[in-house]
C-alpha cells in the first residue's frame, strides 16, 4: 500500500507539472496573439534561440518586432502587383522592400517629431546573381531639405537621421540641365557624367540628370483643386495655420476662370468652407482663406474623404484634378491607419485625383505619415518652414507641383561586369524596385512635373578595386553572364528610362550606353555632390569615406559660382551651421 501511495503522489505531481507548463505556454502565446488579422496576411511567431535553430528561424522571420519574450512576428501574404518582398539581403534587409518601407519608426525626443528609420543603400557586386542591375523610381520630393533647414537655424541642432532623405536634398537644390528640344515626343531630356569620386578617389561616382519639358502658365490644362486644410488646434501656431494661408493666397492668384477651386476643412468634423468655385472668382477664394481657424481634433480620414468627394463635384473633361493637403500630420482621430489611408488615396489615385502634401510646423510632425500619403497619392511631398519655401513652391515653381509631364518615371541602370566590380546608389532608399517591376506597367512609380529637373548618382567601385564588406559573399554562378569576358571594358553601363505620358496606361522606353571615360565635375555635379556629401554627414552614413564638412563645403562653394536664385549659396551657410552643430 505504501508504494501504491507514493507512485500515486509521482503521478500526481507529473500531472500539476505538466498543467503549469501547459498554462504558463498558453499564457505567452495570448500575451503576443495580434489583436486582429490583417487583411492581406497571417501571424506567426517564432520563439528567439541560439545557433543553427536560431539561423533557421529567423531566415523567414520579418526583421523588426521584438517583444519581451523574444517572439518575432511573421506576417504572411499573397503576392499582388506592389508586393517587393523578396526575402532577406546581405544586411537582413528585406530584398526589393527597402527597410525603410518596413514601417520602422523613430520619434526624435527633442521634438516629439516621428520619421521613419532610414538604412543607406550598400554597395551591391556586379558579379552577384541580380547584382548587374539597379531599378528605382524616381522622386522629386523636397520636404527634407527644408525640414533640414529648420532644424538648422530655428532649433540650432543636427536633424535626426530619418529626417534626412538623400534624394531630396540632391533634387531641391536648382541645376542648369539640358533641356528637351522643343517638339521632341519625348517630355524629358537625360544627360550623364562620370568623375572621380570626392570621398573615395579610387571609386567613380556617377551622376544621372533629367531636365522635364516645362509646361508655359498659358498653356496648361485646367485646374480641378481642393486645398485640404488641417484646422484642428494643433495647427494654430504661426508657422502652421497663418503660414497656409500665405501660401494658399499666392496659389490662389494664379487661378483663372477654366479653373475650379474648392476648400474643404478638417478638425472634429470635415466639412466644406468653399465649393467648387470659378478661379476667377478672387474676392470669394481669398475671403475664405482668410476665414481659417484652428480649434479641435484632428479627423484626418473624415478631412480626405470630404476633399476627394468635392474633387469629382469639381472635375471637368481635360482638367488636373489633385487635392492639396497642408497639415502637421497629426491625425488622431477617426480612420488614423496608415494602411487605410494608404488604401483611400491609391483608390483616388487610380481614378484620376492626385494627393500632394504640404508639412507645416514642429512638436507634433508626422513627416513618416505624410511622406507615405503623397508617395501613394501620386504627388509632390514639401515641407514649407517660411514664406520664401511656400513662394517657391506654390509660386515660381507651382507648375511642377501641379502639371505631370511623365508618370510612373523610373530608372533602370544595367552595369558592365567588366568595369564595374560594385556600386550602391545614393539616396531613394524607399524608391527601389524589383528588376522586373521596370517593364510592369501596373506598378506605381514617380511622377514628374513640368520643369523639373531630377538627379541620381551613383558611386562605383571599378572593375578589380576592393568592395567593402557588405556581408559575405556567394559562389560566383558560372551561367550568370558566359559572355562576360568578351564585354567592352570601356562601357561602364546602360541608362535605361521608362514612362507613361500623362493619360496613357503603356510606357515608352529610352536607353542609352554611358561609356567610363573620367571628366571634371561642372558646378551642376559638384552641387549634387556636395548635396549628397551633406547627407551622408547628418546621416552618419557607413560609406562616407573621406567625406566631411570641409570636403562638402569646398564642393558646394565650388558649384555656387552660378547660382542666380541664390540658393546654392544659402546651401552652402547650411552646410556651415551643420559644421558649427556637430561634436
Amino acid at each position: 500500500m505504501k508504494s501504491v501511495s507514493i507512485v500515486c503522489v509521482l503521478l500526481a505531481l507529473v500531472v500539476l507539472l505538466v498543467s503549469a507548463c501547459t498554462a504558463r505556454t498558453t499564457a505567452r502565446q495570448a500575451a503576443v496573439k495580434p489583436t486582429s488579422t490583417p487583411s492581406n496576411g497571417v501571424y506567426g511567431y517564432a520563439l528567439s534561440t541560439t545557433g543553427d535553430r536560431k539561423a533557421a528561424l529567423n531566415s523567414s522571420i520579418d526583421a523588426g518586432e521584438t517583444n519581451v519574450e523574444g517572439l518575432k512576428k511573421v506576417t504572411t501574404s499573397d503576392p499582388a502587383p506592389n508586393d517587393r518582398d523578396l526575402g532577406p539581403g546581405a544586411n537582413g534587409e528585406k530584398l526589393g522592400n527597402p527597410l525603410r518601407g518596413q514601417g520602422e519608426e523613430a520619434v526624435d525626443p527633442s521634438t516629439g517629431e516621428r520619421y521613419a528609420q532610414v538604412v543607406d543603400n550598400a554597395f551591391v557586386r556586379t558579379g552577384e546573381r541580380g547584382g548587374d542591375a539597379s531599378t528605382f523610381g524616381l522622386d522629386v520630393d523636397s520636404a527634407s531639405y527644408a525640414n533640414c533647414r529648420r532644424y538648422l537655424r530655428e532649433l540650432k541642432q543636427l536633424p535626426p537621421a530619418g529626417a534626412v532623405r538623400i534624394e531630396e536634398l540632391v533634387n531641391t537644390l536648382p541645376y542648369a540641365y539640358p533641356a528637351p528640344a522643343a517638339g521632341d515626343s519625348v517630355p524629358f531630356r537625360s544627360s550623364t557624367a562620370v568623375a572621380v569620386c570626392p570621398w573615395a578617389p579610387e571609386h567613380r561616382l556617377v551622376r544621372v540628370a533629367l531636365r522635364a519639358r516645362s509646361i508655359e502658365r498659358n498653356a496648361r490644362p485646367p485646374l480641378n483643386l481642393v486645398f485640404l486644410v488641417d484646422t484642428s488646434g494643433s495647427m494654430s501656431d504661426a508657422n502652421k495655420l497663418p503660414l497656409v494661408q500665405t501660401a494658399l493666397l499666392l496659389l490662389a492668384e494664379q487661378m483663372g476662370e477654366r479653373d475650379h477651386l474648392a476648400i474643404v476643412t478638417y478638425a472634429g468634423n470635415a466639412g466644406t468652407l468653399l465649393p467648387a468655385t470659378a478661379g476667377s472668382d478672387q474676392p470669394r477664394i481669398r475671403a475664405a482663406i482668410r476665414s481659417l481657424r484652428a480649434n479641435g481634433s484632428t479627423n484626418g480620414a473624415g478631412g480626405i474623404t470630404a476633399a476627394y468627394a468635392e474633387a469629382h463635384n469639381g472635375a471637368t473633361p481635360g482638367a488636373i484634378s489633385r487635392v492639396m493637403l497642408c497639415t502637421d500630420g497629426d491625425f488622431n482621430v477617426g480612420l488614423t491607419g496608415r494602411d487605410d489611408l494608404q488604401s483611400l488615396v491609391e483608390r483616388e489615385r487610380a481614378g484620376g485625383t492626385c494627393l500632394n502634401v504640404y508639412g507645416f510646423g514642429m512638436g507634433n510632425y508626422k513627416d513618416d505619415t505624410l511622406e507615405t500619403l503623397a508617395d501613394h497619392g501620386n504627388g509632390v511631398y514639401g515641407y514649407i518652414d517660411r514664406e520664401d519655401e511656400a513662394r517657391r513652391l506654390f509660386d515660381r515653381e507651382v507648375m511642377g507641383q501641379l502639371v505631370t509631364v511623365a508618370k510612373d518615371a523610373k530608372v533602370q541602370v544595367f552595369f558592365n561586369p567588366a568595369a564595374v566590380a560594385a556600386w550602391r546608389l545614393l539616396g531613394y532608399e524607399n524608391r527601389v524596385l524589383r528588376r522586373e517591376d521596370f517593364n510592369d506597367d501596373r506598378i506605381d512609380a514617380g511622377d514628374i512635373g513640368s520643369g523639373h529637373t531630377v538627379t541620381a548618382l551613383y558611386e562605383i567601385i571599378p572593375a578589380g578595386g576592393a568592395v567593402p564588406a557588405a556581408g559575405p559573399a556567394s559562389d560566383e554562378n558560372p551561367f550568370l553572364a558566359p559572355d562576360a569576358a568578351t564585354a567592352d571594358p570601356t562601357t561602364l553601363l546602360r541608362l535605361r528610362l521608362r514612362w507613361k505620358d500623362p493619360g496613357a496606361t503603356d510606357s515608352r522606353l529610352m536607353e542609352h550606353d554611358v561609356a567610363g571615360a573620367i571628366g571634371e565635375m561642372d558646378a551642376d555635379f559638384r552641387t549634387a555632390a556636395a548635396a549628397a556629401g551633406f547627407g551622408m554627414l547628418l546621416r552618419h552614413s557607413p560609406w562616407l569615406g573621406s567625406c566631411n564638412w570641409n570636403m562638402v563645403k569646398q564642393l558646394a562653394e565650388a558649384g555656387a559660382t552660378s547660382d542666380p536664385g541664390g540658393q546654392r549659396h544659402e546651401f552652402t551657410a547650411l552646410i556651415a551651421q551643420a559644421r558649427g552643430l556637430t561634436p
